[in-house]
């Protein structure tokens, strides 16, 4: 019988690939964001000149271009901060259920904070931008236990499809719920609207001072839970094997999935499928070590969420189409593809 002793560290079993061959495309991503963040700066319902963006970067605000600009930046990185949380949430509720569909969105987690806060500003009074983050986090908690304890019902436990049935009916019935509350509620029903599709418009420097320091230590979570998700991804036994505490484990890397999600739900609404779609895309390009995977898959849900909200502005000018409703768009054919492989049905 091979020894504990003698079984391969979690990283040996891990697909590298040489650092170098990451750093090119973490350059790349770096540039992509930046030319992103550019565009959603210059480019909306009114397009600005290269001179205007630069003087209404300088403070300046004489003209309705630079204006224009002055609320676009704030935009503009509350945009790349939720695109980062979401994604993050998804690479790390993946590793923690080894589910591919796993994504705040599909597993309900998102319209569980948004039924929380609701609910709370409805029948509570909740008035507080502060408390609607700590709602939302408590929302998305009770949701991601909710779903993770129907899924495991049943013989085979918490397999992908159980879980993914399980959230897409979670979050239809959330949802349901959701707007049940607030067409009863006219006071309220204008200010939910817009925030119930998901988007970043009307952002402003206090809410991202209010949501950062949540985002921030979400972000942490994560990232001291990378090398753990590694062991996890060998299975529950093997984690255990070498020296993981397999069940605190999964709790803390939920937790910091669950605060980076219900903190951009609270600021931003409930917006899908980047917590699907990126850490996939990142594992084609630095592979499955969660160490580089989470930093990645931050880069690429910033630059996701940014340019969807870019296409929204620009698409149907002078209106805006919701960023939510152009993650959906992308996102919906993705999962499909992904339910449709023959692979999740063995995993």
């Amino acid at each position: 019988m091979t020894s504990v002793a003698t079984r391969p560290a979690p990283d040996a079993a891990i697909v590298r690939r040489p650092a170098r061959a990451r750093v090119p495309w973490l350059l790349a991503g770096l540039a992509v964001l930046a030319v992103v963040m550019v565009a959603s700066v210059a480019l909306g319902s009114r397009d600005v000149a290269w001179a205007d963006v630069w003087a209404a970067l300088g403070g300046a605000q004489g003209t309705l271009e630079q204006a224009a600009v002055a609320k676009r930046v704030p935009r503009t990185l509350l945009a790349v901060l939720i695109g980062a949380a979401l994604a993050v949430s998804g690479a790390v509720m993946q590793g923690v259920t080894r589910n591919p569909l796993a994504d705040p969105g599909i597993l309900g987690v998102n319209m569980g904070a948004s039924l929380a806060v609701v609910v709370a500003v409805a029948y509570f009074g909740l008035a507080s931008p502060t408390w609607y983050i700590w709602v939302a986090m408590a929302g998305a908690g009770a949701a991601a236990v909710f779903v993770y304890a129907i899924g495991s019902l049943g013989r085979g436990g918490a397999t992908p499809l159980k879980l993914a049935l399980a959230g897409a009916a979670t979050s239809a019935a959330f949802a349901s719920f959701v707007s049940a509350v607030v067409l009863g509620r006219n006071d309220i029903a204008d200010g939910f609207r817009l925030w119930q599709i998901g988007g970043v418009g009307g952002a402003e420097y206090d809410r991202i001072a209010l949501v950062l320091p949540f985002l921030a230590a979400g972000f942490v979570v994560s990232l001291l839970c990378a090398r753990a998700l590694n062991s996890l991804a060998l299975g529950d036994e093997l984690a255990a094997g070498l020296g993981e505490r397999v069940a605190l484990v999964r709790a803390v890397a939920a937790f910091g999935a669950v605060v980076l999600c219900g903190a951009s739900t609270a600021v931003a609404g409930p917006i899908g499928f980047v917590g699907l779609v990126v850490p996939h895309a990142a594992r084609l390009v630095v592979g499955v070590d969660h160490r580089w995977l989470l930093p990645f898959s931050a880069l690429g849900g910033a630059v996701l969420l940014t340019a969807a909200d870019v296409a929204g502005r620009i698409v149907t000018r002078p209106a805006d189409v919701e960023v939510g409703i152009v993650t959906a768009l992308i996102g919906a054919p993705f999962f499909i593809h992904i339910v449709r492989r023959s692979k999740v049905r063995e995993l």
